[in-house]
């Protein structure tokens, strides 16, 4: 299923979600001018490397200098289908987000479920040397938060059936839910092999993260749909 729209029409300019966006494709365009060995180079130095954050851990390296990489991770995108795809659902649901956050308040619960998703794909696999790259922990955290603040918003999905292809209006109740199962399927299905090519408990904890903190960062009181 690919979202291509929501029925939920922001109310404010989503300046911080549109920064983001600008941000996240700025940084794959230097990224193209990289030659391959030093585009390896960049991933290893700004990405997440799961071991190398266990050993500063028990080693007592400072906060600073282990947070830079879980920031910058989220801006940093292995091709131009984890980039757009990432930024579909980044356009699609970000922005009424913000809207019910406040600008602010939604720049820092987006840097924080990232930090998280990171932190839980750490925990699935201490010892890998993989980097993690990429928004996805930061954007499922923003579909956590979608579910709570718009659970009657209807989802225009494009959906293959067969040879075809179809459209149609899935409920956020139904759309979301789907796409968490999806996410903790693929991470059963891949647990215990030596390099996953996604990061899929990344997924997971920064939608429960999203889901939970939701309610701390709404400008309201009750939720509107």
């Amino acid at each position: 299923m690919i979202p291509l729209r929501d029925s939920v029409r922001s109310r404010s300019f989503p300046y911080v979600n549109i920064a983001l966006i600008i941000l996240n494709v700025l940084v794959f365009f230097k990224q193209l001018t990289l030659p391959a060995q030093h585009l390896n180079s960049f991933f290893y130095t700004y990405g997440v490397i799961p071991a190398q954050v266990v050993n500063q851990t028990s080693s007592g390296t400072s906060l600073i200098a282990m947070g830079i990489p879980f920031i910058s991770a989220m801006f940093i995108h292995g091709n131009w289908l984890h980039l757009l795809g990432n930024m579909l659902y980044l356009w699609i649901f970000g922005d009424n987000v913000e809207d019910r956050m406040g600008h602010l308040p939604y720049l820092f619960f987006y840097l924080l479920v990232g930090i998280i998703g990171s932190i839980a794909h750490i925990i699935s696999a201490p010892g890998s040397e993989v980097p993690i790259i990429g928004a996805s922990g930061a954007i499922a955290g923003i579909l956590g938060a979608y579910i709570l603040a718009f659970p009657r918003a209807r989802i225009l999905t494009l959906v293959p059936v067969f040879f075809f292809i179809t459209f149609i209006q899935v409920p956020a109740l139904i759309f979301l839910p789907i796409w968490f199962l999806i996410q903790i399927l693929n991470a059963l299905s891949t647990a215990g092999m030596a390099a996953e090519a996604v990061a899929w408990w990344a997924h997971i904890g920064g939608f429960i993260a999203g889901a939970i903190l939701y309610p701390f960062f709404s400008r309201y009181s009750r939720y509107h749909s």
